[in-house]
């Protein structure tokens, strides 16, 4: 440590060490029929009649859409230049008349943006943050940097079926207290292996909710918008078309990289291989889980409804909840909204 550096304030300290100080969690405004959300594309772009079905998606489900400037941009397998990115998402967070700011799409790039976000900006003007997959490189920056508590849940570009919109809806605009989020009928009745559910340690535990898409959080291993402290914690994960050498990988990196012991708990979403078949086994997957994270001592379940997938919940970052491994239930103790 720096000589002196135990004269520093508390976040200083933090910062000398790599990891920022826990900020006070924030809990941004619930949405309302006829908000305005802000769709904005932080990572990859998407075709025009993509943008148009995210629209209607938006608008579908009550609200107002408002596109960033840039964000109908397509460069490479980016959206955008980091710049306009930036831009983007700075604009969604700062404009009083956006209630809400929503992800078009995960794909990549999103951590390239992280060195250069205005935080004091989104502390300042806190408000509802929603997407997944590359997305979760945002999320965990965001909540680590400012406290506010955002949604891993679908992009506007997803397929809203009934599940999905019941639980953004109910998540956002309508919130309750416990709120418990059951496995998807439509999953369960899934043929493939990879959505049905599996009970790889027994028991409940409580903590906070944190997690996301397991490539994006070995992603930022390392930097100093890793993980962090996990101790009361519920760790969620999902993937997709990752094969089980590269999940065993990524969750190696992560056992190095960060305590796992300290988690309460495991919550692993559908981690479906792509060109999945009826036939098709998930069983190495599932040893991968048992393998690498089975010694850990804590409840852990597979195939809760989130990831890439049609019936997807709306996940807080932050808010305290349950996880029941034998029920394959979450239930959320307190409201993410005010």
């Amino acid at each position: 440590m720096i000589k002196g550096a135990a004269a520093l304030p508390v976040l200083a300290q933090a910062m000398l060490a790599g990891t920022p100080a826990r900020a006070r969690m924030i809990k941004p405004k619930r949405l309302m029929p006829g908000d305005t959300v802000g769709i904005i594309a932080p990572a990859s772009g998407v075709a025009p009649e993509t943008w148009d079905r995210a629209v209607r998606n938006i608008e579908s489900l009550g609200f107002k859409a408002r596109i960033g400037k840039n964000a109908r941009g397509r460069l490479s397998f980016l959206s955008a230049t980091d710049r306009e990115r930036l831009e983007d998402l700075h604009w969604a967070f700062s404009d009083p008349d956006i209630s809400a700011v929503w992800c078009v799409r995960g794909g990549g790039g999103a951590p390239r943006l992280l060195p250069d976000i205005n935080f004091a900006l989104i502390r300042k003007n806190p408000k509802i943050f929603i997407g997944f997959s590359d997305i979760t490189a945002l999320h965990v920056a965001i909540h680590q940097r400012t406290g506010l508590v955002t949604f891993h849940g679908p992009v506007a570009s997803s397929e809203y079926s009934d599940y999905t919109r019941k639980h953004v809806k109910n998540v956002l605009c309508e919130p309750s207290a416990p709120y418990r989020v059951d496995v998807s009928k439509f999953n369960a009745a899934k043929e493939s292996a990879y959505f049905r559910t599996e009970t790889l340690r027994k028991g409940k535990a409580r903590g906070r909710l944190i997690g996301g898409n397991l490539a994006l959080l070995t992603a930022v291993a390392g930097t100093p918008y890793a993980l962090g402290d996990l101790k009361g914690k519920l760790l969620f994960i999902e993937d997709v078309n990752e094969p089980a050498y590269r999940v065993d990988r990524m969750l190696t990196q992560l056992r190095q990289s960060c305590d796992l012991r300290s988690v309460e708990g495991i919550a692993l979403g559908i981690f479906d291989e792509g060109g999945a078949t009826p036939a098709k086994t998930a069983q190495p997957v599932l040893d991968v889980f048992r393998d690498r994270l089975g010694d850990l001592g804590v409840p852990i379940v597979y195939g809760l409804s989130f990831g890439h997938i049609r019936d997807n919940l709306t996940l807080p970052y932050g808010i305290e909840a349950e996880l029941d491994a034998d029920a394959a239930t979450l239930t959320y103790l307190e409201s993410a909204v005010i």
